[in-house]
This record gives structure tokens, sequence and C-alpha cells, in this order.
């Protein structure tokens, strides 16, 4: 009766344990996490946002393995037993461990790459690659802790790499071209860029395979790494985002062009100023170049912040150059072709 009486104790110290340790990860779960939370949306630092949801997700897990590995050799398993569960619950660490580091790497990219606007470009790529690496050595220190001998491995992962790589050539392809790409920096995300093929919009994200860019009409384009890095491409935000935005404009031959010049750039400084998206300390400026056959034609120089600005901008400036101009009786002719009846006559 004693014998039976102290493996029920064995097995009631096993089990309070694990129930303890199981409350203890819903505590710190629910309680102190919850208020770590609260403290670190309070701050303006980011890295504290990211480490209480990595550590808050796991916990309960982590605690629960405490009190198995605690509770469970004071039911005096057999060594065998003993042994396996042991390297269970560590395996079961390391990837949980490995997991939670790999995402804070990859979290730790993506806010560097929002503070550090001039560094390398933050694509999805490179978020993944992060980790890739992180996750390599969770499997390393793995193998190694399920005592498995590395260098076997190795050698197979070497042989069979290279018939991988022969299977994936257009993989492995715009794997290497997205490296390119974003290690180049000709072409980042946020950037306004424009393809040879006529595909337009913003770079959303640069991934293993694809880069994607979100047209002005809301689709998005994926293209592959290896085709964007072979086209010619017109990167509207280099060197900088602000651009020149030319407008064309005719006058009539008998128009005052003196006149004309100063009522258009008097309109077009009302732009910069007044208009979301035009440059205020830019003077605007004008270039008489054409008699054409109905009209004097001169070029308007304005500048927008970015590509998209220039629609509002151009809409603003013509509307109020027309009505400007109608006020001081400046004519904007319709084209005309004037046929002399006198040439066209037959000669007698």
């Amino acid at each position: 009766m004693n014998l039976d009486m102290d493996e029920l104790i064995k097995y009631f110290i096993a089990l309070g344990a694990v129930i303890f340790f199981l409350i203890l990860g819903i505590f710190l779960r629910t309680v102190v996490f919850g208020r770590l939370k609260k403290w670190a949306e309070r701050t303006t630092w980011k890295v504290d946002d990211l480490i209480v949801d990595l550590l808050g997700a796991p916990i309960i897990l982590w605690t629960l393995l405490a009190g198995l590995y605690i509770g469970i050799p004071t039911l005096n398993p057999p060594e065998e037993i003993a042994l396996m569960v042991d390297k269970v619950l560590i395996s079961v660490l390391i990837i949980s461990f490995t997991i939670v580091a790999a995402k804070f790497a990859a979290g730790m990219v993506r806010l560097l790459g929002e503070r550090v606007e001039t560094g390398t470009q933050v694509t999805g790529l490179t978020r993944n690659i992060a980790a890739i690496a992180v996750c390599t050595v969770g499997f390393l220190v793995l193998i190694n802790t399920l005592g498995i001998s590395i260098t076997p491995l190795i050698t197979t992962l070497g042989i069979g790499g290279l018939a991988v790589a022969l299977a994936l050539q257009d993989t492995l392809s715009n794997l290497f071209s997205g490296f390119h790409i974003t290690l180049a920096k000709q072409v980042r995300v946020g950037d306004y860029v424009k393809l040879e093929t006529g595909e337009e919009g913003y770079v959303v994200d640069i991934t293993w395979r694809t880069t994607k860019i979100r047209m002005l009409p809301n689709n998005v384009v994926l293209i592959p790494n290896a085709k964007l890095a072979q086209a010619i491409i017109t990167n509207y935000c280099l060197p900088e985002k602000e651009m020149a935005v030319l407008v064309q404009v005719g006058v009539h031959y008998e128009s005052d062009l003196k006149k004309v010049e100063r009522l258009t750039c008097e309109v077009a400084r009302e732009v910069m100023k007044e208009v979301n998206g035009g440059v205020q300390t830019f003077n605007p400026f004008i270039r008489y170049h054409t008699f054409d056959d109905s009209s004097i034609n001169f070029t308007v120089i304005l500048r927008a912040k970015e590509f998209v600005d220039k629609y509002l901008v151009k809409h603003e400036f013509i509307k109020r150059l027309h009505e400007r101009f109608n006020k001081e009786g400046i004519v904007i002719p319709y084209p005309i072709r004037a046929i002399n009846y006198d040439q066209e006559k037959p000669t007698k």
C-alpha cells in the first residue's frame, strides 16, 4: 500500500508541477504581458512592441515545457524514456525559440528600414533572408542536440544542391536578380517606375520571385525579377522625387509676348504656392520655341513634388491660365489654315 501511495504522490507532484507552470504561463500571458503591451504602446520606440508581441505568444508553451521538464523526472522513468523525453522537450524549445528569433530578425530588419531611409532597401526578400539565416542556425543547433552528425548532412546537401540548382534555374535566376535589384538601389520600394512595355506605378515590394508594382488604377502587376533586371526602366524618383512639369501653350500672333510671359508666370507662381503637390520655393518660367501654323508656342516649366502630383498641378494651371487669358483678352487660337485663292487660280 505504501508503494501505491508513493507512486500516487509522485504522480501528484508531477501533475502539480505541470499545472503550476501552466497557470504561471497563463498569468504571465494575460496579466504581465498585457500590462507590458499597454506600456509599449505608449512609447515611441517600436522595438519594445515587437519584443512584447513575440514573447507573449509562446510564453505558455515555454512554461508548460518547464513544468514537464521538472515534473517528469519525479516519476523515475526508465533511462531510455527519460533521455527521449528530454530530447523531445529540448527540440520543441529550440524550434519555438528559433521561430521567435526568426520573426524578431525579420521585424528588426523592417524597423531598421523604416528608420534609415538611406540604408539597404527593406523588402520581402531581405526580411525573408534574415529569417532564413536564423532558421538555418536553429536547425543546425537542433540536429546537433539530437546527436546527428552535421558533416554527412552537409555533403548530402552539397550533392543534392547541384541537382536542385539545375532543376530550379528560373527560380534561382529570379532570386539572385532580386538580390541585384535590392542592392543596386536603382529600383526601390516606394519608387514610381515605368517599364519599356508600358506598365507604370509604385513599387510595392520585391520578393524572392517577383517585384510587385501597384498601378494608378489600383491594380498590381507582378514582374519576374529576372525580366525586371533586364528591362529598360524609367524611375521617376531618381535622383530625387521632385520633377519638372512641362505644359505646352500657344497664343495668337497678335499677342504681346512680354505680357503673355508676365501673366503666365504669375499664374504659375500662384499654382506652385496654393496647389498641393507644387514646389512652393520653385520660380516657374516659360520659353518660347515655335512659330507654328496658327500660334506662337511656348513651354511653361513648373515643378511637382513627385510624379503623381503633376496631374493636379497641370489641371489647376491650365484652368487658371485659361481664365486669366480670357480676362486679359489674350487669345489661344484654334488651328487655322489660310488658303491663297489667287495662287490657286489657273494661269492664262
